[in-house]
């Protein structure tokens, strides 16, 4: 049995084709979000069977989850982003009894039992602060490329305090660090500090070890150890952090 998982996120779609039988995936892949989703995703899938040499026929169900999952019409079911970022999570890595994951435009803590199902969760989807999106925001204003952030903030010696809670408004206290004459790898770890900072607060005590990173966040360089320093517990990055969502929905597609 062959399934689909669709991750209809608000940055990015992600698709994973997965094999029930031999529970391994056979083709994933991601492409830009925009506003005609519906196609965009369609056109990703198509493109992900021709390449995988997999007929439309042998695609047996189909599963959306993310922002848009309710747009995807040609996925059967939609399932929540909570859940399949726990399945997601538990193939990959069973011994796993917390997941963070920054995505574009929120952050989700989730705490996992020892089957993977979901015991309690703490998402912010109402601030850009606590997300990749203000990742996204620093790079531009810093004229650096998201790959770059990792490396520079390595050479930071005395990180900046970043203490807006608004994302538009840290964005001001940025102009005004560098027209102070801030080093910039002090201000992107600053910056980095300030996004895990706010889903350790959000996590509370829901953090129970060992920790998986998910999420385009994960992806990064740096973030992982920000944010391994911001819990005071581990963290690792799972396999292609930001699949997992997709990975999960086909999964949960076969079931």
């Amino acid at each position: 049995m062959i399934t689909c998982g669709i991750d209809a996120g608000s940055r990015a779609i992600k698709i994973v084709l997965f094999d029930a039988q031999r529970q391994a995936v056979l083709a994933a892949g991601a492409a830009d979000q925009g506003v005609q989703q519906d196609r965009l995703a369609r056109q990703l899938y198509e493109r992900l069977l021709a390449e995988a040499g997999i007929a439309h026929e042998q695609v047996t169900a189909r599963a959306a989850t993310g922002y848009g999952r309710n747009i995807i019409s040609f996925a059967e079911r939609t399932i929540t982003e909570i859940t399949c970022h726990a399945v997601g999570v538990h193939h990959v890595w069973p011994e796993a009894r917390t997941l963070v994951d920054i995505g574009g435009q929120d952050s989700k803590v989730v705490r996992l039992g020892a089957d993977g199902a979901v015991e309690d969760f703490a998402m912010n989807d109402r601030c850009a602060a606590g997300t990749g999106r203000f990742l996204e925001v620093m790079a531009q204003r810093l004229e650096l490329r998201l790959d770059e952030l990792g490396d520079i903030a390595a050479r930071s010696t005395q990180p900046a305090v970043i203490s807006s809670m608004c994302v538009v408004f840290a964005e001001t206290e940025i102009i005004g660090l560098l027209a102070a004459g801030a080093d910039p790898a002090d201000i992107v770890a600053g910056v980095q500090a300030s996004i895990v900072r706010r889903v350790a607060a959000m996590a509370g005590r829901q953090v129970c070890p060992p920790v998986a990173f998910t999420g385009g966040g994960a992806l990064v360089s740096g973030m992982d150890r920000a944010l391994a320093a911001a819990l005071e517990q581990p963290v690792r990055v799972v396999p292609a952090p930001r699949m997992t969502g997709a990975l999960g929905a086909a999964i949960l597609a076969a079931r």
